[in-house]
């Protein structure tokens, strides 16, 4: 019987450690050859889009389709279906932007984790939403994080963002006023913005300590998040799927006249198993789209914790679809 797991019922249900777990584990699978990845299908209508995205992960013996619309005014809605492989049963209908935001963190904790740095770390996020509060909470999940900074558009946002993490996480984030502020002097950056422009939030000039640079806000071809530098100077470019480097303009831009050799490219797959080596020094510029593979990973364990309990005494509400 199919059950319908809510925004509710999976909120709080894993935590961030457990999610990185998880897309490393899938990260291996799909290095294995045991995993099949769609292509995301993008469609635009009037006032509103549509995205579709597949994955199938052999190893685990499930399949699971994400669809999202954006309608002008009303935000964005998600739902993730999960099916079993052996017979193509649906399993579960599930409520798509906890697992959103969660993966989206746990991707740059996967690649965080590979990534080695020295002395007090500190983190810039650009951005104050629920994505950006994901990455913050998933680079202290593989660093100890010293302190960080956030910058966001809106005074009142940052301002909050400042004061919930800091409650959150234990160590000290202060809002700052300029994006730049935001990037200088930090180990780590994380963008995480709702920008819709061509012109980059983010310039390369201003990450002078980076290590590691994760820009996980755009996933549009006509947009461009991080300038292009960000990612032609870097050690290696990593990215979560090589569709990556078709789906967003600031590597389409980066790559143009052989701007991004293969040598310097590599996906999370490769960086887990160690087919491909991170530099010790330089900086590691990471670019996450996301996958249905990603997607499918929560929905499975969220269902082996959930999906069971469904018409037993003391389940958990399973909520609505948002």
């Amino acid at each position: 019987m199919t059950v319908m797991l809510g925004y509710e019922a999976l909120k709080g249900v894993l935590g961030m450690r457990d999610a990185i777990d998880l897309l490393e584990q899938s990260a291996r699978h799909e290095a294995a050859g045991k995993t099949v990845i769609s292509p995301r299908t993008n469609l635009d209508f009037e006032h509103g889009s549509m995205r579709m995205l597949f994955a199938i992960d052999y190893e685990s013996g499930y399949f699971a389709s994400k669809a999202y619309n954006r309608i002008q005014g009303a935000g964005v809605r998600y739902v993730v279906s999960l099916y079993r492989l052996k017979d193509g049963e649906l399993l579960a209908l599930l409520d798509g932007q906890q697992i959103t935001d969660l993966r989206t963190g746990a991707a740059s904790g996967v690649i965080a984790r590979q990534v080695r740095i020295s002395g007090p770390i500190t983190v810039g996020v650009l951005g104050s939403g629920n994505q950006a509060r994901a990455q913050l909470e998933s680079l202290s999940a593989a660093y100890a994080v010293q302190s960080a900074v956030v910058y966001s558009p809106n005074r009142e946002h940052r301002t909050k963002y400042a004061f919930d993490m800091s409650a959150k996480l234990g160590y000290p984030v202060a809002a700052v006023d300029t994006a730049e502020s935001a990037a200088r002097g930090c180990s780590v950056v994380a963008t995480a913005t709702r920008s819709r422009s061509s012109e980059p939030v983010l310039r390369a000039e201003w990450l002078d300590h980076c290590r590691l640079l994760c820009a996980v806000g755009n996933t549009r071809k006509q947009f461009s998040e991080a300038d292009v530098l960000c990612f032609r100077d870097a050690g290696l470019v990593v990215v979560d799927s090589m569709h990556a480097f078709k789906d967003t303009g600031e590597l389409i831009q980066a790559a143009r006249d052989d701007g991004l050799p293969p040598a310097r490219c590599a996906d999370l797959a490769q960086v887990v198993t160690g087919a491909i080596t991170v530099p010790t020094s330089g900086r590691v510029a990471f670019k996450s789209v996301g996958t249905a593979l990603q997607d499918l990973a929560l929905a499975v364990r969220y269902y082996e914790l959930l999906g069971s309990r469904k018409g037993l005494p003391n389940a958990p509400d399973m909520g609505t679809l948002r």
